[in-house]
């Protein structure tokens, strides 16, 4: 084709004779959208292959990873898009960069970027453009990007968009060097490509040898066409395309009435131009705001701005007008035409006064950024400034302008807009000076440095002490080079003020010594630091706050401290105990958080009484000791007796006996225990108990809230038997005490409503939704809404449900259901209230969105016909959210034929992405495991010739594998693609290779991996492990125990700046565990705390470093560590340790197990911390241990208040089947001892021996002592021991029967 391009210079060919094109099909234009592809018709190409030379076919593995890349990339710059209507430069680098850096870029990715180059950058100069897709377009190649026939067409876009001057024969060239064919795509765009410069030859050429292979000649090229012919200054062929078209049986569209409007506005024929907008008015043809903003552009390239205002107001003020227009403003700008833009820009400021929120407008912003960044003369920008401010449109233009110049690291135009502004008599402060001090001093300017200086002093302002000490002093080598510059300079500086400055910066860097010689004059530096104190404490040039909270004695006190290493700080204690104290005096108070930074210095270096004198300067009473007292305000036996109800609560069938206990207890229950019944009540539909127990709690304590959950369980419950008042009187308690709803308790709601919709009571339904809204418990939502839509439905009342319909959206801007009200009409065949209903819809929700209802209830109830009318109605285009909502829907409900014939009719759909529609459809077949559907499917997506997602055929090729059905399509795997290429001396890039050592390491088989490893690094020298692959590597590693090798792997991949995944991490901290190694566990805590994008559990390593002293036999220290982190810090009471206690428990390690229960009793009788406890109790209930469960209850009862026999008696009431009743006793009879109770004791030891309980001598030695001190006999032989001694036997003999029986 090039070496015909290259001939065809010397024949003239008429376009003419060219264009006698066969059929009568309209063909559309391209979609305009970032991700959508060329749209055509269902003709056969040039090729079936139209790739380039494969270097690297990824693997499956890689594929995915890219696809999901893809789509990140892809939600990015569509989320641009949609909101305003463009992409950054630094939003494409950025994705650009991360694309580089993971590396393997697919072709996907690759297409995504180019497409991206051009006019969706209108910031961006032309040039800039073109260069940085090039730079992609090498770059991604270089990293093994494999390019298309689609990637050159994108490329072709980006040289139209960017207006780019190239050889369209030696573009052809490089695409055949490449062995990438052309398709009608290619064609069309190098027809355009010939047309911009107006090379009617060469079109011609091309448009010859599309017709001699029988490609459709769409309205693209028309257009192109007649560009090019009013570009060749043959206006007459120009306005003839159109006959031409009509001709070909193609109708010219609203793309051919701009193309002519963009010619006629070239050549300045504002005549012509209104004849054409009167032609496109008759033709019943709507141009959009987007088309016109390009006539704007195109006249003012032209130098014909007078045109403009005319062109502007014959905008509609369409849907998305303000993003396009701000767009057709920074492309005016980028192009030097900004007083064109400031005029379009006070076109449509209007739109954006009516959203502005707030008092200070703000408009124009995007303006004058823009104007800043393209460098526009500082007396045009001060022009647009004045008049934003005049109309009332900006409430501080100048000052935004400062701030972009100084972010844009502009002095000169900075400088001279502060001169304009101190002309104007806006004050100007030290800070606006800041961004160009920080400028220079990373780039280590000091030169910049003074200049920036030396303006400050021109324009008058004063330089402060933050100034000097954070943004010049850095700056210099040393405080005395800083002195000499500024004085070499001629920069006069406050004495006082660089004093002070130099004090601070000598404290930052922590130089004690360049502190102590400021001031050699002093006698000591005991003195000094007092004076160097007073000084930035009282005086009013340092410290215009209050003197005690200044903040610059706390920033200049800690620097102080965390200069000093620990020997200087033992060696000066004395001096600093003393300097502390007349600190005291002085009333210093500073903030929280430099007082603890103070604090721990101090305590690190072992230095508790300096602690204790620092203590002083804060208002707030330093210590974190645990008061006993304080955290005991609840008996131990309550806490218990919560447990209990908990327990029973749990196993759904004991309601009744936890409502007895509760009687039992009720002075002792806890409001987690209401809860817990409340909430059991509920399940057990069970209203009146509930709301008993609600107003019980109230009454105990009014402050005490629910969580939403239980709100709303109550609110069902009550609802649901007819208690409406009182379920609205939840809702409202909810509001009163703050309780937050979220979406799983919203659901909850609905069902609720939804329960009353069956039962047809809409009143009910209004007062739930007119309090769960009016109180602002949830705003108002489509599911919310849709119960009392529902209600009507369900009994057939259309009209009913159609009113309510209204009503919802006239109070909740909701609209739910209305899918299935329209379906519910059109089978009932009610004609007049679905013209109302599509009257309503059209006037709320537009006529585009009425149209969608419409044609997705015509596919629901199966009337294709008129579905197919309404998806062809000329202008309707695609909602993708629409679309995936209702084949969603048919693929849930396992629905084919609707969404078949969704896929069928929507094939000329403008910007529907085809490739999801089959995505869906196949998703179905999977479901059905319709292999046959699935396969006639692919023979349509030939015929549309299609290029499906990866993804896609994926998923075909699943169904047809499933089937035992051959697959008509290659999809390459790692291992297959690696012995292919070793059999034909290829030579692969590093994606395969790291696929198949993921492969192999997710098996375990580290020793393949690596010598697949070795093999990469010899064909690919720059070859290393990926993130995942690394990660893999130290999970293998850990199985095989070889720790220091997995060790040494996370080391390596953080050095590489790599990532490792959660899973690698926790598996490495278990396995040092396992082998009592506590000190790599702190190393690999030390090295993860610098990664903060992972997210680990808060007690991986504090579990793990438990169980490694557990290991080493170490159990004190296990203890001690788990102990502390409960006391030390309340907010880890949430955290829990039963991990510990599954290892311990599955060890059998009943030494730990001791420990470990006494640890809980500690922390429970004297820190008032339950977690363990709690974590203890259920995981005994989890391994099946009842009856050390019932134990450790029974003995949390006894902790604090042994005296309450009563209660424990109960409690054994309550639990029949428990087995130790000895130990019940032996409390019992220790409870009346101490209750002196001898009538309870001697009832208590009749019915011990009815029951044939035998006790032990301590019991028996207490029960002696009773009936002595009563007067009475001894009906037994008392034990002739004291009671220690029987106590000290009693505890040893359980001491021993806790010992494995094999030991």
């Amino acid at each position: 084709m090039a070496a015909l391009l290259r001939s065809a210079r010397l024949l003239k060919c008429s376009p003419a004779l060219l264009l006698q094109v066969t059929g009568n099909t309209r063909h559309a234009p391209a979609a305009g959208r970032l991700y959508s592809g060329a749209v055509g018709t269902p003709h056969v190409g040039l090729c079936v292959q139209q790739r380039g030379l494969v270097k690297d076919e990824p693997s499956v593995a890689v594929r995915s990873k890219q696809a999901q890349q893809f789509d990140w990339a892809l939600a990015k710059l569509d989320s641009s898009v949609r909101r305003t209507g463009r992409v950054t430069k630094t939003l494409l680098l950025h994705i650009f960069h991360d694309i580089c850096r993971t590396g393997y870029p697919s072709g996907n990715q690759a297409l995504l970027m180019l497409r991206s180059c051009g006019s969706l950058l209108p910031e961006v100069p032309l040039v800039e453009r073109i260069e940085l897709s090039q730079r992609i377009w090498d770059k991604l190649q270089e990293l093994g990007a494999t390019y298309d026939v689609s990637h050159y067409n994108a490329l072709l876009k980006t040289y139209l968009q960017n207006e780019f001057r190239f050889s369209p024969t030696d573009f052809l060239a490089k695409m055949e060097a490449a062995n990438v064919q052309p398709n009608r795509v290619t064609y069309q765009r190098l027809i355009a490509a010939y047309c911009e410069v107006g090379d009617i030859e060469g079109a011609s050429t091309i448009l010859g040898f599309m017709k001699s292979k029988d490609l459709p000649i769409t309205e693209a090229v028309f257009n192109s066409l007649a560009t090019g012919h009013a570009r060749a200054r043959d206006m007459d062929s120009a306005e003839g395309i159109l006959s031409v078209m009509k001709g070909a049986g193609i109708e010219p569209g609203p793309d051919t009435y701009l193309s002519l409007l963009n010619v006629y506005a070239e050549k300045g024929d504002f005549a012509k131009m209104k004849q054409t907008l009167e032609m496109v008015e008759n033709a019943d043809i709507h141009l959009m705001d987007r088309d016109l903003m390009q006539v704007v552009f195109s006249l003012t390239k032209a130098g014909h701005q007078q045109y403009v205002p005319e062109i502007v107001e014959r905008m509609h003020h369409e849907r998305g007008y303000v993003p396009d227009a701000m767009n057709l403003c920074l492309s005016l700008i980028t192009h030097g035409h900004e007083e064109t833009a400031f005029s379009v820009l006070k076109s449509f400021t209007g739109l954006l006064v009516q959203s502005q929120t707030s008092d200070s407008p703000d408009l124009g912003n995007f303006f004058l950024r823009h104007c800043v960044n393209m460098d526009k003369s500082v007396e045009n920008i001060v022009r647009f400034c004045k008049d934003l401010k005049d109309s009332g449109l900006h409430s501080s233009p100048l000052q935004f302008t400062l701030q972009c110049s100084l972010e844009a690291k502009k002095t000169g135009m900075a400088v001279e807009l502060m001169r304009r502004m101190k002309e104007e008599g806006v004050p100007l402060r030290p800070h606006y000076f800041w961004p160009l001090f920080t400028h220079y001093q990373k780039e280590k300017n000091i030169s910049g440095t003074l200049q920036a200086l030396r303006a400050m002093q021109e324009l008058g302002v004063a330089s402060d002490m933050d100034t000097f000490s954070i943004y010049i002093l850095p700056s210099f080598p040393s405080v005395d080079s800083a002195r000499t510059s500024l004085k070499e300079a001629g920069i006069d500086v406050d004495a006082n003020i660089l004093i002070a400055a130099e004090l601070r910066a000598e404290a930052s860097r922590g130089n004690l010594a360049g502190l102590f010689s400021l001031k050699p004059l002093l006698k000591s530096p005991l003195h000094l630091l007092l004076q160097i104190t007073e000084l930035l404490c009282k005086d009013p040039r340092f410290n215009s706050t209050e003197p005690e909270t200044s903040e610059n004695v706390a920033y200049f006190l800690y620097n102080l401290i965390d200069s000093m290493n620990e020997t200087e700080v033992h060696s000066k204690e004395e001096q600093l105990r003393e300097y502390f104290g007349l600190l005291k005096n002085m009333n210093i108070s500073i903030s929280l958080n430099i007082f603890r930074g103070i604090r721990n210095i101090l305590e690190s270096y072992q230095v508790p009484e300096l602690v204790k004198e620092i203590a002083c300067f804060h208002v707030v009473k330093y210590g974190g000791c645990w008061s006993v007292t304080s955290h005991h305000s609840k008996p131990v036996v309550s806490i218990c007796v919560s447990m209990c109800v908990v327990e029973l609560c749990l196993s759904h069938q004991k309601l009744e006996r936890a409502l007895e206990l509760k009687i039992l207890y009720e002075a002792d229950m806890t409001p987690a225990a209401y809860a817990m019944l409340i909430n059991l009540c509920c399940r057990h539909d069970n209203a009146e108990e509930a709301l008993k127990l609600k107003m019980e709690l109230a009454r105990k304590d009014s402050e005490v809230a629910l969580d939403a959950q239980k709100y709303v369980a109550l609110v069902r419950v009550l609802s649901k038997h007819g208690k409406l008042e009182e379920a609205i009187d939840m809702l409202k308690e909810m509001k009163e005490k703050d309780v937050q709803l979220r979406d799983g308790t919203i659901s909850l709601l609905t069902l609720t409503m939804n329960t009353a919709a069956m039962k047809g009571d809409a009143n009910s339904i209004r007062r739930l939704q007119e309090a769960i809204f009016t109180l602002g418990l949830a705003k108002p939502s489509s599911n919310l809404c849709s119960p009392l839509i529902t209600c009507y439905l369900e009994s057939g009342n259309y009209a009913g449900a159609f009113d309510a319909t209204v009503e919802v959206h006239k109070q909740y801007n909701q609209m739910p259901k209305i899918h299935d009200l329209i379906c519910g009409l059109v089978e009932k065949g009610d004609a007049e209230l679905l013209q109302n209903v599509v009257e309503f819809l059209s006037q709320e929700r537009g006529e585009m969105m009425m149209l969608y209802d419409l044609y997705f209830a015509f596919l629901q109830t199966g009337r294709y016909k008129e579905a197919r009318k309404i998806i062809e109605t000329p202008g309707l285009r695609a909602r993708p959210t629409r679309l995936q909502w209702f084949a969603e829907k048919c693929i849930a409900a396992q629905q084919m034929e609707p969404l078949e014939n969704m896929v069928d009719m929507t094939v000329k759909l403008f910007e529907c992405d085809r490739d999801d529609m089959y995505h869906c459809l196949l998703r179905l077949c999977k479901e059905t495991n319709d292999w046959q559907k699935a396969e006639a499917t692919w023979m349509k997506m030939q015929e549309e010739n299609l290029a499906p997602r990866e993804r896609t055929l994926r998923l075909l090729a699943d169904i047809l594998k499933n089937n035992d059905k051959e697959v008509p399509f290659e999809v390459p795997e790692a291992y297959d693609m690696l012995k292919e290429a070793g059999s034909t001396g290829m030579v692969l890039g590093p994606a395969p290779y790291d696929t198949l050592i993921k492969a192999l390491l997710a098996k375990g088989n580290i020793e393949d991996a690596m010598a697949v490893k070795n093999i990469a690094t010899d064909h690919v020298p720059e070859f290393s492990l990926s993130d995942n692959a690394n990660s893999l590597l130290i999970v293998s590693q850990v199985k095989r125990c070889q720790m220091k090798d997995a060790l040494g792997t996370l080391k390596g991949m953080l050095q590489a700046d790599q990532v490792p995944s959660q899973l690698a991490i926790t598996r490495l901290v278990q396995g040092l565990a396992s082998e009592g190694n506590t000190q790599d566990i702190q190393e690999v805590e030390a090295l993860v705390k610098t990664l903060g994008s992972i997210k680990l559990s808060s007690m991986l390593f504090v579990n793990n470093a438990a169980l490694a002293h557990i290991k080493n036999e170490d159990i004190d220290s296990a203890v001690e560590l788990l102990q502390s982190f409960y006391i030390q810090n309340t907010d880890n009471q949430k955290s829990s340790i039963s991990f510990v206690f599954r290892k311990v428990l599955d060890a059998n390690n009943d030494a730990a197990l001791d420990k470990l229960s006494a640890m809980v009793e500690r922390l429970c009788n004297h820190f008032a911390s339950y977690r363990a406890a709690t974590d203890l109790f259920l995981m005994y209930l989890d391994t099946g241990r009842t009856e050390e469960a019932k134990f450790l209850l029974q003995v949390l009862c006894c902790i604090l208040l042994p005296v309450q026999a009563a209660k424990i008696k109960a409690l054994s009431e309550l639990i029949p089947d428990f087995t130790e009743k000895e130990n019940i006793y032996s409390h019992l009879v220790k409870c009346c001892g101490l209750d002196k109770d001898f009538s309870s004791a001697k009832a208590l030891y009749e019915r011990m021996q009815a029951e044939g309980v035998k006790a032990d001598e301590l019991t028996l030695k207490r029960l002696a002592l009773l009936y002595k001190e009563a007067g009475e006999p001894v009906p037994f032989e008392e034990p002739p021991e004291s009671f220690s001694f029987y106590a000290d036997k009693l505890k040893k003999q359980r001491s021993e029967s806790m010992e494995p029986a094999d030991c």
